[in-house]
Protein backbone atom coordinates (compact mmCIF):
# COMPACT_ATOMS: atom_id res chain seq x y z
CA UNK A 1 0.00 0.00 0.00
CA UNK A 2 1.01 3.67 -1.49
CA UNK A 3 0.01 6.04 1.21
CA UNK A 4 -0.06 9.39 -0.53
CA UNK A 5 1.81 12.33 0.72
CA UNK A 6 -0.32 14.67 2.82
CA UNK A 7 0.35 18.26 3.90
CA UNK A 8 -0.23 18.95 8.00
CA UNK A 9 -0.38 15.13 8.29
CA UNK A 10 -1.86 16.11 12.13
CA UNK A 11 -5.33 16.61 10.93
CA UNK A 12 -5.73 13.21 10.38
CA UNK A 13 -5.13 11.81 13.26
CA UNK A 14 -8.83 9.69 14.33
CA UNK A 15 -9.33 9.27 10.69
CA UNK A 16 -9.02 6.23 8.37
CA UNK A 17 -7.46 5.18 5.27
CA UNK A 18 -9.51 2.69 2.77
CA UNK A 19 -6.98 0.12 0.99
CA UNK A 20 -8.73 -0.20 -2.13
CA UNK A 21 -6.28 -2.75 -3.41
CA UNK A 22 -5.14 -1.24 -6.53
CA UNK A 23 -5.17 2.23 -5.02
CA UNK A 24 -5.21 3.97 -1.36
CA UNK A 25 -7.45 6.78 -0.51
CA UNK A 26 -6.78 8.61 3.55
CA UNK A 27 -8.75 11.06 5.03
CA UNK A 28 -12.40 9.09 6.00
CA UNK A 29 -14.46 9.54 8.74
CA UNK A 30 -15.95 6.06 10.64
CA UNK A 31 -19.24 7.29 9.58
CA UNK A 32 -17.96 7.03 5.88
CA UNK A 33 -15.92 3.63 6.44
CA UNK A 34 -18.91 2.15 7.26
CA UNK A 35 -21.15 3.22 4.60
CA UNK A 36 -18.66 2.45 1.76
CA UNK A 37 -18.01 -1.66 3.60
CA UNK A 38 -21.60 -1.90 3.14
CA UNK A 39 -21.21 -2.23 -0.33
CA UNK A 40 -20.13 -5.88 -2.20
CA UNK A 41 -17.91 -3.89 -4.43
CA UNK A 42 -15.56 -2.91 -1.37
CA UNK A 43 -16.00 -5.96 0.13
CA UNK A 44 -12.24 -7.21 0.33
CA UNK A 45 -11.05 -3.20 0.73
CA UNK A 46 -8.78 -3.26 4.05
CA UNK A 47 -9.30 -0.47 6.69
CA UNK A 48 -6.87 1.50 8.89
CA UNK A 49 -7.04 4.02 11.58
CA UNK A 50 -4.54 6.97 12.12
CA UNK A 51 -3.37 6.73 15.86
CA UNK A 52 -0.61 9.90 15.21
CA UNK A 53 0.34 11.93 12.48
CA UNK A 54 3.76 14.05 12.68
CA UNK A 55 4.43 17.59 10.82
CA UNK A 56 7.16 15.87 8.65
CA UNK A 57 4.18 13.77 7.17
CA UNK A 58 4.97 10.10 8.63
CA UNK A 59 1.46 8.67 10.08
CA UNK A 60 1.33 5.18 13.02
CA UNK A 61 -1.38 3.44 11.77
CA UNK A 62 -3.38 0.22 12.64
CA UNK A 63 -5.92 -2.06 11.31
CA UNK A 64 -9.14 -2.37 11.74
CA UNK A 65 -11.88 -5.19 11.19
CA UNK A 66 -14.17 -4.55 9.05
CA UNK A 67 -16.97 -5.78 11.91
CA UNK A 68 -16.10 -2.95 13.93
CA UNK A 69 -17.70 -0.89 11.76
CA UNK A 70 -20.97 -2.90 12.18
CA UNK A 71 -20.76 -3.61 15.74
CA UNK A 72 -21.65 -1.83 19.16
CA UNK A 73 -19.30 -1.48 21.77
CA UNK A 74 -19.61 -0.08 25.42
CA UNK A 75 -18.31 0.54 29.32
CA UNK A 76 -20.32 -0.90 31.76
CA UNK A 77 -19.86 0.62 35.44
CA UNK A 78 -21.48 -1.85 38.47
CA UNK A 79 -22.56 -0.63 41.62
CA UNK A 80 -24.34 -2.41 44.61
CA UNK A 81 -27.38 -0.14 45.34
CA UNK A 82 -29.72 1.59 43.41
CA UNK A 83 -28.56 4.99 44.55
CA UNK A 84 -25.15 4.36 44.05
CA UNK A 85 -26.12 3.64 40.04
CA UNK A 86 -28.50 6.79 39.98
CA UNK A 87 -25.55 8.98 40.70
CA UNK A 88 -23.60 6.82 38.11
CA UNK A 89 -25.83 7.46 35.65
CA UNK A 90 -26.53 11.33 36.58
CA UNK A 91 -22.76 11.98 36.70
CA UNK A 92 -22.18 10.45 33.02
CA UNK A 93 -25.14 12.27 31.45
CA UNK A 94 -23.73 15.17 33.27
CA UNK A 95 -20.94 15.23 31.78
CA UNK A 96 -21.78 14.92 27.69
CA UNK A 97 -24.11 18.37 28.94
CA UNK A 98 -20.43 20.27 29.60
CA UNK A 99 -18.27 18.15 27.15
CA UNK A 100 -20.08 16.53 24.21
CA UNK A 101 -18.65 13.20 23.51
CA UNK A 102 -17.20 12.08 20.19
CA UNK A 103 -19.55 10.29 18.87
CA UNK A 104 -23.92 9.28 19.89
CA UNK A 105 -24.38 7.09 22.37
CA UNK A 106 -27.34 6.09 24.66
CA UNK A 107 -26.75 5.56 29.00
CA UNK A 108 -29.06 3.12 30.40
CA UNK A 109 -29.29 2.76 34.14
CA UNK A 110 -30.47 -1.09 34.53
CA UNK A 111 -31.03 -3.19 36.93
CA UNK A 112 -30.44 -6.93 37.40
CA UNK A 113 -31.22 -7.93 41.00
CA UNK A 114 -31.46 -5.77 44.20
CA UNK A 115 -27.66 -5.96 44.33
CA UNK A 116 -26.56 -5.29 41.59
CA UNK A 117 -27.40 -2.25 39.16
CA UNK A 118 -25.29 -0.89 35.96
CA UNK A 119 -24.87 2.13 34.37
CA UNK A 120 -24.33 1.04 30.26
CA UNK A 121 -22.76 3.73 27.65
CA UNK A 122 -23.28 1.79 24.26
CA UNK A 123 -21.68 3.01 20.90
CA UNK A 124 -20.34 2.03 17.81
CA UNK A 125 -17.34 -0.22 18.01
CA UNK A 126 -14.78 2.26 15.94
CA UNK A 127 -15.06 5.02 18.37
CA UNK A 128 -14.00 2.79 21.47
CA UNK A 129 -10.78 4.65 21.74
CA UNK A 130 -12.37 8.29 22.06
CA UNK A 131 -15.22 7.57 24.13
CA UNK A 132 -12.66 5.75 26.38
CA UNK A 133 -10.23 9.15 26.21
CA UNK A 134 -13.60 11.38 26.41
CA UNK A 135 -14.04 9.43 29.69
CA UNK A 136 -10.94 9.78 31.23
CA UNK A 137 -11.04 13.67 30.09
CA UNK A 138 -13.55 14.45 32.20
CA UNK A 139 -12.63 12.34 35.25
CA UNK A 140 -15.47 10.01 35.11
CA UNK A 141 -15.34 7.42 38.16
CA UNK A 142 -18.06 4.74 38.72
CA UNK A 143 -18.89 3.56 42.31
CA UNK A 144 -17.89 -0.03 41.52
CA UNK A 145 -16.56 -2.16 38.95
CA UNK A 146 -15.95 -1.44 34.64
CA UNK A 147 -16.23 -3.79 31.98
CA UNK A 148 -16.01 -2.94 28.23
CA UNK A 149 -15.60 -3.61 24.59
CA UNK A 150 -17.99 -5.70 22.29
CA UNK A 151 -18.74 -8.97 24.17
CA UNK A 152 -19.46 -6.60 27.25
CA UNK A 153 -22.06 -5.16 25.53
CA UNK A 154 -23.29 -8.45 23.65
CA UNK A 155 -23.46 -9.84 27.60
CA UNK A 156 -25.46 -6.94 28.63
CA UNK A 157 -28.30 -7.64 25.60
CA UNK A 158 -28.49 -11.52 26.14
CA UNK A 159 -28.71 -10.41 29.87
CA UNK A 160 -31.26 -8.68 29.55
CA UNK A 161 -31.28 -6.49 32.91
CA UNK A 162 -34.52 -3.84 33.38
CA UNK A 163 -33.78 -0.60 32.37
CA UNK A 164 -34.79 1.70 34.93
CA UNK A 165 -33.87 5.05 33.01
CA UNK A 166 -32.16 6.21 29.59
CA UNK A 167 -30.68 8.86 27.61
CA UNK A 168 -29.49 9.59 24.41
CA UNK A 169 -25.93 11.25 23.87
CA UNK A 170 -25.55 13.08 20.78
CA UNK A 171 -21.97 13.61 19.66
CA UNK A 172 -20.55 16.17 17.47
CA UNK A 173 -17.80 15.97 14.83
CA UNK A 174 -15.66 18.67 13.46
CA UNK A 175 -15.62 16.83 10.24
CA UNK A 176 -18.65 16.25 8.45
CA UNK A 177 -19.37 12.67 6.87
CA UNK A 178 -20.70 12.50 3.60
CA UNK A 179 -22.76 10.21 2.34
CA UNK A 180 -24.08 8.40 -0.64
CA UNK A 181 -23.69 9.84 -4.40
CA UNK A 182 -20.88 12.67 -2.93
CA UNK A 183 -19.11 9.81 -1.25
CA UNK A 184 -19.10 7.01 -4.05
CA UNK A 185 -17.79 10.04 -6.35
CA UNK A 186 -15.10 10.89 -4.73
CA UNK A 187 -13.85 7.55 -3.38
CA UNK A 188 -10.33 7.25 -5.29
CA UNK A 189 -9.44 10.73 -4.63
CA UNK A 190 -6.02 10.16 -2.99
CA UNK A 191 -6.49 12.63 -0.18
CA UNK A 192 -10.10 13.12 0.77
CA UNK A 193 -10.06 16.38 2.87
Amino acid sequence: MKIPEIKEAVRYTGLYIIDFGESCSVGFTAEEVAEILESEKYKDCKVYKIHRAYPDGRLEIKGVRRETFQLEAGMLFFSSSGEAGADDFKKLVGIAVSSTPPCNAKVHLAKYSDSKFVTAVIYPAEYDDQVSRWLLDNNYHSSGAAAGGISAVERYYSDAPQILERHQLFGSSSIESRSGAELLANLKVAVQR
